[in-house]
């Protein structure tokens, strides 16, 4: 499982506040909510539960580095790319996101 922290939200209302748990719950990946953490299957996820993840970090201003751990040699091509909007947040400004050959990003 993993974990993602989703601690800190500021809701405009109680209808934000559902379409929240409500949008999280479709994601096939997500396993559940603790807390203020959303546990995920495992890190191996598909793109479309990935792009729905980036979207609903990106929308309630979540830390996004920690969608970092999701990448793989399957979607470095996309996930990784410079230009995508998501990429300084999840990524810093280092660009560089070589893998080594285990599949994991190199250090």
């Amino acid at each position: 499982m993993v974990r993602l922290n989703c601690s800190g939200i500021t809701f405009g209302s109680q209808l934000d506040e559902d379409h929240l748990f409500s949008w999280a719950s479709e994601i096939s990946c997500v396993v559940r909510w603790e807390q203020d953490t959303l546990i995920v299957r495992s890190l191996r996820i598909s793109e479309a539960n990935l792009r729905d993840l980036l979207a609903l970090f990106w929308r309630y201003g979540k830390p996004m580095g920690q969608l970092a751990q999701f990448q793989s040699n399957k979607n470095v091509g996309w996930f990784a790319a410079p230009k995508a909007y998501w990429h300084k947040k999840v990524f810093g400004r280092q660009s560089n996101n070589s893998f080594k050959a285990d599949g994991f990003a190199a250090a």
